[in-house]
């Protein structure tokens, strides 16, 4: 009977796992590629569990949602913000592997390469 408690157990959590993305799907951006979806998806379920919105309705999971774009406009558009914002999405990010991100020149970079 082990055997069918360790397959039920594993179909429950395929079965969750589901559920998460199905319910994360709602938030992708008509512009988003697969890719950039799948990084930020992979953002928005690693934090979900500590955003959900509370009953009394502070707008948790919108701060997720913005937290997930700021990171992903950054990484893919080379967008930049507050450095105390870029630490926290950036540590929030910490171990979500996106393969061939575009390289992007700072204008500050761009003003040093012109001064020389």
């Amino acid at each position: 009977m082990v055997g069918g408690e360790a397959a039920s157990a594993v179909e429950e959590l395929v079965s969750g796992v589901r559920q998460a993305a199905d319910f994360a799907e709602q938030f992708r951006a008509y512009s988003e590629s697969e890719k950039q979806w799948k990084a930020r998806m992979e953002f928005i379920l690693r934090h979900l569990p500590d955003y959900r919105d509370p009953p009394d309705g502070s707008g948790r999971l919108d701060q997720l949602l913005s937290l997930s774009m700021v990171w992903a406009n950054h990484l893919f558009l080379g967008c930049s913000y507050n450095k105390d914002l870029l630490d926290k999405v950036m540590e929030m990010a910490d171990g979500i592997e996106v393969e061939d991100l575009p390289q992007f020149t700072t204008r500050s970079e761009l003003m040093k390469k012109h001064q020389n």
